[in-house]
């Protein structure tokens, strides 16, 4: 089982400085503006390292690869699409469009959110509800992707947590691709810090968010439906979280009014900008974020075995009371900080 993970870790961090210089080459670069906290060039392409961590790492165990052909079809996707708005840039239709046909490969191979009434209705319930799902997390990711070591740090957390519960749960297949997710995102992190640093671009982030949420579909989680359900929103609470709060506040400042707006909207309002406007620096801010995801893991880590349904509700509705408190201080102490320049 070794083997898989070191491969895709070792890929991963050798072959981000080739890929850097192939980004410096043909201009794949995110060039500094105003929502933004880096004050030169960067270059992009750090999700094609990333897609071949995973590719190799699943070499090393070819007779599963079948298993996981159809996740890596939809992640080849994600990863094209990702690489050519990266370059070019792509509107949210054509973006969304892409992300339908790789949750379609998913749905299509047999795995989706299944808790709804075995009927006709039932079906075309659970196959919306694993689109939006799909759909959300993989955007949710992207979007967190603004400082260094945010969303990779993120995804190697939520798949270190996946890989535990699948482990414990005797689901090996999925432990494995937990892990060599988590392997790559580790191959990565250096060179999102060092001073010839790399970013993931669209093409890493959507990357990382799309496998996220396709372990969360794919994998048995436990036994109860209300527990099964939890346990993926626990683990990846942290990006469903900014994702609901930052469309609350949009909508409730009316910065958006549909979702085309709403993918388009580009502003400093996610959960590392607030915690970076009452005070925390770049690091700090990825440290708090990372330990919350870690914190929300392990509450999905103990309700895993529960056997209560309501044990699954307690845990979820925990997590709710922290988040609220997190947005609760994070917009008043905005408004306290925005008060502060006023008077200064």
């Amino acid at each position: 089982m070794l083997m898989p993970v070191i491969t895709s870790c070792v890929v991963v961090l050798l072959l981000t400085p080739l890929i850097r210089k192939i980004a410096l080459r043909y201009n794949f670069l995110d060039n500094p503006d105003h929502r933004k906290t880096h004050k030169h060039p960067v270059p992009l392409l750090g999700g094609a390292a990333i897609f071949a961590g995973l590719v190799s790492g699943h070499l090393f165990n070819l007779t599963s690869f079948h298993y996981f052909l159809p996740l890596i079809a939809g992640a080849g996707i994600i990863f094209i699409m990702g690489i050519i708005d990266d370059k070019k840039g792509l509107s949210c239709s054509i973006r969304l469009a892409g992300q339908l046909a790789a949750s379609l490969i998913i749905i299509c191979s047999g795995y989706r959110i299944d808790f709804l009434p075995n009927t006709a209705a039932g079906t075309a319930g659970e196959v919306l509800l694993t689109i939006i799902w799909i759909a959300g997390i993989t955007n949710a990711v992207n979007y967190l992707d603004g400082l260094d070591g945010l969303a990779a740090g993120i995804t190697a957390i939520s798949s270190l947590c996946f890989a535990v519960i699948s482990y414990m749960t005797g689901q090996d297949m999925i432990c494995m691709l937990s892990l060599i997710l988590m392997a790559s995102c580790l191959g990565f992190l250096p060179h999102n810090f060092k001073q010839e640093k790399m970013f993931l671009g669209d093409a890493g982030s959507t990357l990382m968010g799309f496998v996220l949420a396709s372990i969360a579909v794919i994998g048995h989680w436990a036994s109860d439906n209300v527990i099964r359900l939890s346990v993926p929103l626990l683990v990846l609470g942290v990006p469903i979280f900014d994702m609901t709060f930052t469309t609350i506040m949009r909508i409730r400042e009316k910065k958006v009014s549909n979702i085309i707006e709403w993918l388009r909207y580009a502003g400093k309002d996610h959960f590392h900008h607030r915690l970076m406007d009452v005070g925390f620096d770049s690091l700090g801010s990825v440290l708090i974020i990372c330990s919350v995801t870690f914190s929300m893991g392990i509450s999905a880590i103990v309700i895993s075995h529960a056997q209560e349904p309501l044990e699954g509700i307690k845990a979820v509705i925990q997590g709710a009371i922290i988040f609220g408190i997190i947005g609760m201080l994070m917009v008043g102490g905005a408004r306290h900080g925005r008060r502060w320049e006023m008077t200064d």
